[in-house]
């Protein structure tokens, strides 16, 4: 039986190596142009993540949520950390704090316009949380909790994620918002929207990541 499976998987490899894929023949137009059509965005990769792959998405986000969630619930019945290693020469913070000003900047201008050049909600979340963590490794952790607390960014945080999948879920049904002129600003439909939406999500939830971390191993 053994030799079986043997001839079967070495016919299916040659059949993917010699033969020709007709669908892909026929295309006279890219996909990259299909699904920049299709979305109304230059970006095409947006485009996918949130049109033509939003149901993954979905799911995506949720994971992301559970892993934070998890975070919390492996660290709770730990024991905080008295020690706290932080950079305490004066070149070092100011080198911090500068790059938390260039990825601040960054995540802003990923998160507006991830839908017309290279970047998107992700991205723009991990520059987000960044430059976060360059200012937690620079500040008082006292600081950081009260900033945390103050703002309220875990409730933002739990917004954002139900706004998510309440837009996502209205656009997998068929309503759509019109797609406008493509490359400007305002363009893509609900697009933009969900990139700001998983940007919030994704440095907030970066946000809490690191104050757990800090506050039960005394590292980031």
């Amino acid at each position: 039986m053994k030799w079986l499976y043997l001839i079967a998987g070495i016919a299916f490899l040659v059949k993917m190596l010699v033969m020709k894929n007709p669908t892909l023949e026929s295309l006279d137009v890219s996909i990259v142009e299909l699904v920049v059509q299709d979305s109304g965005v230059p970006n095409a990769v947006s485009g996918i993540i949130f049109r033509n792959r939003l149901y993954d998405t979905i799911f995506e986000v949720v994971v992301f949520t559970i892993a934070i969630m998890g975070a919390k619930f492996l660290l709770a019945n730990e024991q905080p950390s008295t020690l706290v290693r932080q950079f305490t020469d004066q070149p070092s913070i100011v080198l911090a704090r500068l790059g938390a000003t260039i990825s601040a900047l960054v995540c802003i201008e990923l998160a507006i316009r991830g839908h017309l050049s290279p970047g998107g909600g992700f991205a723009a979340g991990v520059a987000g949380g960044t430059a976060i963590g360059l200012i937690a490794i620079t500040s008082p952790s006292e600081w950081m909790e009260q900033v945390y607390e103050r703002w309220k960014a875990s409730t933002w945080e739990k917004i954002s994620v139900l706004v998510f999948i309440v837009l996502a879920a209205i656009t997998l049904v068929g309503i759509e918002l019109p797609q406008g002129e493509l490359g400007t600003l305002v363009s893509g439909g609900i697009i933009p929207f969900l990139n700001l939406l998983v940007a919030l999500k994704v440095a907030l939830g970066s946000w809490a990541v690191i104050l757990v971390f800090i506050r039960y191993r005394g590292l980031l």
